[in-house]
Formats: structure tokens, C-alpha cells, sequence
């Protein structure tokens, strides 16, 4: 186990880049937020202009951009994709005693949105081709008392969204796209996040754009926005006040401040701008890994990402999976022997303590934790250069259970 890598503080592994260092080598990181040169002069704009609280002229870029891009209705920027998820859960009207269908294999962001509305958790096995949840088990968990469907979108690869759709329309149930993942990625030409009655992206500074810490929730029906806003605005309709449609705000609802800062918004647009960029680049080095790794997937050493022909993905990651944990975890130390950091991903819900409290597994755990066990991520960011990426190949196949 790799227990110097932390993957919600990336901080902890430039500390143990910066000590492998010392020791007369550079590492090669896991990750790095990316950086493509015009961000400084919009943080520098956003300064000068004054407004750096939430709503300014950049979230308000970053947001009609988004729209524009993905064909999205409404586009609200959130302080991050937790709390998107957690707007979501509060906009699908979820009470104590309800249920919520969901991927054991998730970050603890998918679940608690909901668990903080009083929601029990139903987990459904995955997928072991995509990491997705298996959308032919999911029917079998539905209760009288599910109110909604939240499909993961790992790794920025879509989840079977017609057969989630389908269900969810044949029992009145609400779906969130959990996409933290999926930004500029699509689903049989739809962009992910845009296509059930929520999405909610990540733009935290492990994911291709981003803005440090920062997210958004997308709906595409005219009435989820006037609560929404209520909810971001710290309950208040300060936002039609704003737009002069109302001469006072005052307290309507339940809310809180989801509005991220404007310097964080001005990081951010640098970012979209440059998203073509951006995603030609990770591409790059996705199909570059795939390609220098092949060969050892048709030898049965390990197995390699699948994407469905349904879906277009977006490069968020590159992982391998091993034989099982304890080769996985040789693996692991074998690149940090010689200068590459590499993790390990999510440890299943519905094995830790919270998920044990608050949820359940709906039919049996064939794949979640078989799969979580074998699966590792390889160093993935914008800034990352092919030779590092061929250094990385290099090391693999020079692993002594690998040798061909």
C-alpha cells in the first residue's frame, strides 16, 4: 500500500517528490494541477476589476461557456463538486427514510450528499470492463422508497445511461450524474453531466481544468433555478435582486454559500479556454500509455481501461490493474524504487465504517471489491511529458512479473 500518497492532497506527494530528490533523483508525480500560461492575466484582471467575491464577471464566463460547450440549460458554479452533489440531493427533495441507488466504488462525496438529507444508501455492484456501476443490477435494488439514481462516471468514461434513463422513468425516480470525473467527456454525443436531472462536475486540482477547488451543478429544466439559486445563495433570492428583478432579497428557504470566489473563477476560465488543449494533450498521453502497455495485457500480465463504443472519454486517468492486491502493492513500491509515483484508487463504501452505518449492498459484491483490489493509477496530468510517460512504460515492463 502506498501510504505516502494522499489522493485529496496531492501536496503529500510533492513532499515525497521533493525528499526522492534529495536522494539525487527527480520524481516523476502522480499529478499536477494544469497550467497553460493565461490564467495569471485573468487572476490579475479579477484583481484589478475589484470583485472577488462570488458571481463576478468570470463565473459568469466560466458558466455561459459551459452552456455554450456541453449544450447545458443552466450552469451554476459551486464552491465544489461535494457541494453540487449536495445541492442535487437537497433539489431531488430527499428526506429521512429515502433511498439512493449509487456505485459502492465512489468517493465519499457521492454518498454523503445524500446521507446528509437523512438518505440510506443502496450500493450496487460494478462493472468490472469500465468501473461503472453495472446498470443491469440496478432494477433489482429499486424499494418504494428510492428516490433516485446516482451513476459515477469514472475515470470520465460514461456510464449506460439509456438503461439508467429508462429506469428511472419506469419508476418516477430522479437521476445525478455524478461526473466529477467527466467534464468534456460524452455519452452518444451528449456531454456528461447534461444528460440525467442533475449533473455535478469537479474542477478540484487533480481533474483535468480547474480552479484549486471548485465545481458545478447543470440542469436542464427551467424549474429547479430559481430554488437552486435560493439554495446556492445562502437561502436568499439575492440573485434576482441582482438582476433587478426584485427591488429587496430576503430569507426564502433553507441555503448556504456554495459561490465560489472570483480568483478562482478567473483560474478557471484560463483553463476552458484552453480546453481543447487540454484534452489533445491528455489524449495524447492516454493513447501513449495504452500503446506502450499493450503487449503486456495480450501476454495476460495485466489489464488495460476499457472505453465502450458508446462513449468518448476524456483521458481523466490511465490505470492498470494487476493480478490482485499483493502484486498490485509490489507494483506500487517498484515505481517509487525508481522515481514514479502510482496509487491506488477507492476503497469501497459499503466496507467502510459510514457505509456500513449508512447504507447497504443490494445482491452480491462480485466485482466492487475484486476489482478496487487489483486496480492502480499511473502518473496523469496536462504538464506530464511523453518521455516521462515512456520512463513509466519502461519501468513496468521491467517489473521482474513482467517480463516477457
Amino acid at each position: 500500500m502506498n501510504q505516502h500518497y494522499d489522493p485529496v492532497n496531492p501536496a503529500v506527494d510533492r513532499e515525497t517528490a521533493g525528499k526522492s530528490k534529495k536522494r539525487g533523483f527527480q520524481m516523476i508525480e502522480f499529478n499536477r494541477a494544469p497550467h497553460v500560461g493565461t490564467e495569471e492575466a485573468y487572476l490579475k484582471q479579477a484583481i484589478e476589476g475589484g470583485k472577488l467575491c462570488g458571481d463576478g464577471p468570470f463565473t459568469r464566463k466560466c458558466s455561459a461557456w459551459m452552456k455554450e460547450q456541453f449544450h447545458s440549460r443552466e450552469v451554476l458554479l459551486t464552491t465544489s463538486c461535494t457541494h453540487a452533489l449536495e445541492m442535487s440531493a437537497f433539489l431531488c427533495d430527499i428526506h429521512p427514510g429515502d433511498e439512493v441507488i449509487m456505485p459502492s466504488y465512489t468517493f465519499v462525496s457521492t454518498a454523503n450528499a445524500f446521507v446528509l438529507q437523512g438518505a440510506k444508501i443502496v450500493f450496487v455492484d460494478i462493472r468490472p470492463d469500465t468501473m461503472n456501476i453495472d446498470e443491469t443490477k440496478i432494477e433489482a435494488a429499486v424499494t418504494e422508497k428510492t428516490k433516485a439514481i446516482v451513476p459515477v462516471h469514472y475515470a470520465g468514461v460514461a456510464c449506460e445511461m439509456d438503461t439508467i434513463l429508462a429506469i428511472a422513468k419506469k419508476y418516477g425516480l430522479k437521476v445525478v450524474e455524478d461526473a466529477a470525473q467527466g467534464v468534456n467527456a460524452w455519452y452518444k454525443g451528449r456531454a456528461l453531466g447534461t444528460i440525467g436531472d442533475f449533473g455535478c462536475y469537479s474542477f478540484h486540482e487533480t481533474k483535468n481544468y480547474t480552479m484549486g477547488e471548485g465545481g458545478a451543478l447543470l440542469f436542464q429544466h427551467q424549474k429547479y433555478l430559481e430554488r437552486a439559486e435560493i439554495l446556492r445563495e445562502k437561502g436568499t433570492n439575492r440573485s434576482k435582486f441582482f438582476r433587478g428583478q426584485i427591488d429587496k432579497y430576503t430569507w426564502m428557504d433553507y441555503g448556504s454559500s456554495y459561490l465560489p470566489g472570483e480568483l478562482n473563477a478567473a483560474y478557471l476560465y484560463g483553463q476552458l479556454e484552453a480546453c481543447g488543449i487540454i484534452n489533445d494533450k491528455r489524449l495524447e498521453l492516454w493513447e501513449r500509455y495504452y500503446q506502450g502497455l499493450k503487449e503486456l495485457e495480450e501476454a495476460g500480465k495485466i489489464e488495460l481501461p476499457v472505453v465502450p463504443e458508446y462513449a468518448v472519454h476524456n483521458a481523466h486517468m490511465f490505470y492498470i490493474k494487476a493480478r490482485d492486491m499483493e502484486q498490485r502493492t509490489r507494483l506500487i513500491s517498484w515505481l517509487k524504487e525508481h522515481g514514479i509515483m502510482s496509487v491506488f484508487h477507492y476503497i469501497p463504501l459499503h466496507s467502510a465504517p459510514a457505509g456500513r452505518k449508512f447504507g447497504r449492498f443490494s445482491g452480491e459484491d462480485v466485482y466492487t471489491t475484486k476489482e478496487s483490489e487489483r486496480l492502480m493509477r499511473l502518473p496523469m496530468f496536462y504538464n506530464l511529458s511523453m518521455e516521462e510517460v515512456d520512463t513509466v512504460i519502461r519501468t513496468i515492463r521491467e517489473f521482474p512479473d513482467f517480463r516477457i
